[in-house]
C-alpha cells in the first residue's frame, strides 16, 4: 500500500499552511483523491508540492513550477523534466547576474550622487564662513 497523507499531515510535513496546499490545488498543481470532504495526497502530491517550494526559494513562478510538476513521468526517469528545470534554472540564474550586475552599477551612481552631494554641502558651509 502506498504512502498517503491528510492535510494536515502534509502541511506539518513541509512546514506549510493548510491553506496554501488548497491554493496549489485550485491552481491545478496538486490533486488530491477524496473520500468525501476528505482529501487524501498521495507521494506524487508530496513531491510536487516539494516542487513548487524549491521552485519558489530560488525565484521560478508558479507556472514555470506547474510546467515542471507537468512534466512528471517516473516511467521515463523524468528525463525532459530534469531537462527543463536545467534549462531553468540557467536562465533564473543569467537574471540573477544581470541583478547583480545592475545593483553593482546602481551602487556606484549612488555613490558618485553621495559624493557630490557632500562636496556641494562642504561648497555651502565653506561660502557661508567667508560670508559671516
Amino acid at each position: 500500500m502506498s504512502i498517503t497523507y491528510g492535510i494536515s499531515d502534509l502541511a506539518r510535513e513541509l512546514d506549510v499552511t493548510t491553506r496554501a496546499i488548497r491554493f496549489y490545488e485550485e491552481q491545478g498543481m496538486l490533486s488530491p483523491e477524496r473520500r468525501g470532504q476528505e482529501r487524501i495526497y498521495s507521494a506524487k502530491d508530496l513531491v510536487a508540492l516539494k516542487l513548487i517550494l524549491r521552485g519558489k526559494r530560488i525565484g521560478f513562478s508558479l507556472a514555470e513550477c506547474k510546467e515542471l510538476i507537468d512534466l512528471y513521468d517516473p516511467s521515463s526517469g523524468n528525463r525532459r523534466q530534469l531537462e527543463t528545470f536545467m534549462e531553468k534554472i540557467a536562465a533564473r540564474r543569467a537574471q540573477l547576474e544581470q541583478q547583480l550586475l545592475d545593483i553593482q552599477q546602481m551602487q556606484l551612481e549612488l555613490d558618485t550622487a553621495e559624493e557630490r552631494c557632500l562636496a556641494a554641502m562642504a561648497e555651502t558651509d565653506r561660502k557661508q564662513r567667508v560670508t559671516s
